[in-house]
């Protein structure tokens, strides 16, 4: 379940969620969420959402998420972010998987 704040920015951002169904919108997972925002949204949605979440969780994530064989992120923010992640976040905190 989502805490209040989290469900207000994705009501914030509901037409980078168009395809979910409005009932379950609210209760997306945060890897979904995150996912979503560094692919689609801009750069007032990305800083929310580091706020929100803190800038080494949604790192752990997006490492989590990269480090799979398959994921959904384009080749040029999956570049930007990791790049961003290896000078904004302490590597002792995170685990970085790609090349």
């Amino acid at each position: 379940m989502n805490s209040p704040e989290i469900k207000q920015f994705i009501r914030e951002n509901s037409d980078l969620f168009w395809y979910i169904r409005e009932d379950v919108k609210e209760n997306i997972s945060e890897n979904f969420l995150v996912e979503t925002i560094l692919n689609y949204g801009d750069l007032k949605a990305v800083k929310k959402l580091f706020n929100l979440l803190g800038t080494e969780k949604v790192a752990k994530i997006f490492y989590k998420q990269i480090g799979r064989k398959r994921h959904n992120y384009f080749k040029l923010v999956r570049n930007f972010f990791d790049l961003y992640f290896k000078r904004n976040v302490p590597q002792r905190n995170i685990v970085s998987t790609s090349n």
